[in-house]
């Protein structure tokens, strides 16, 4: 027996509307075509569209996070000192 979908998933677009470099979306992390057939999707396929959204959210972020922390460790270490 299949459940009931009382109300319509909406779209995560959230109006920043520019692929990095892999193709995703900046705003909402939804490939060229999710973002395409987005209005052709079932209510299951809009529920995984929005789940891998959320993966690669997390995995850009996380990404993100640790280049950060790397430039900040080479930075962070001390100049040497001249020769002369």
């Amino acid at each position: 027996m299949q459940q009931l979908e009382f109300f319509e998933i909406p779209s995560p677009c959230i109006g920043v509307c520019e692929a990095n470099n892999k193709g995703y979306c900046k705003g909402c992390f939804r490939s060229r075509d999710e973002r395409l057939y987005w209005l052709t999707f079932s209510a299951a396929d809009k529920r995984q569209v929005v789940r891998l959204c959320q993966q690669r959210k997390v995995r850009i972020l996380k990404a993100k996070e640790a280049a950060l922390q790397g430039s900040a460790q080479v930075h962070d270490e001390p100049e040497q000192s001249g020769l002369f």
